[in-house]
């Protein structure tokens, strides 16, 4: 994962609740690269990770929904958790800042639930995309093909189904914040 991203930042949209794994994994991937990151969430203090059904640690929220510029920002990050992507996908900051990134065409990577915000900001439609299985109905009802693939590029969207595929995750972003990724179709 060398590769220098010196001067490019990344906002991670979380809510309480989130995997834990799912932001530090690839936060730590993104910063050895060079990239700076930041924790965005709706209020500001700080917000709880989770391991799975756990309660974990309380990270520092940098910057709330409603400060957080999509212009401050080469890439969103959207880690999943049940909890979290239950809530944050009705929050209308959260998918107001994911359009507003769609539009700028800036990377958009999430991973397991994650997707759920994707859906409800009306952001799936036509586009090839994987994540943990039970969201499958979900993404097809909403206009995507689902595969089951451990990381699925198309367009700007970046996805993954699930902890285990952290390092191909965190890679394929990498790649697209360093100008080297490619569309991922169906096969």
């Amino acid at each position: 994962m060398r590769q220098s991203l010196k001067g490019k930042r990344v906002a991670f949209l979380v809510t309480d609740g989130f995997e834990r794994v799912e932001l530090t994994a690839p936060r730590e991937a993104l910063e050895q690269a060079g990239a700076r990151t930041l924790i965005a969430a709706a209020r500001p203090g700080k917000v709880i990770a989770w391991n799975h059904t756990t309660p974990a640690d309380r990270l520092h929220v940098d910057r709330t929904f409603d400060t957080l510029q999509i212009e401050d920002c080469d890439a969103l990050v959207l880690p999943g958790g049940v909890v979290n992507a239950d809530n944050i996908r009705l929050d209308e900051m959260a998918q107001e800042l994911v359009r507003d990134a769609a539009r700028a065409n800036k990377p958009i990577a999430a991973i397991c639930h994650g997707s759920w915000l994707l859906i409800s900001a009306d952001l799936v439609k036509g586009k090839t995309l994987t994540s943990w299985p039970s969201l499958r109905d979900d993404l097809q009802n909403a206009g995507a093909t689902w595969v089951d693939r451990p990381v699925v590029v198309d367009g700007q969207l970046i996805t993954s189904r699930k902890p285990a595929d952290l390092p191909a995750f965190s890679q394929a972003l990498i790649d697209m914040l360093g100008g080297k990724a490619e569309h991922v179709s169906a096969a």
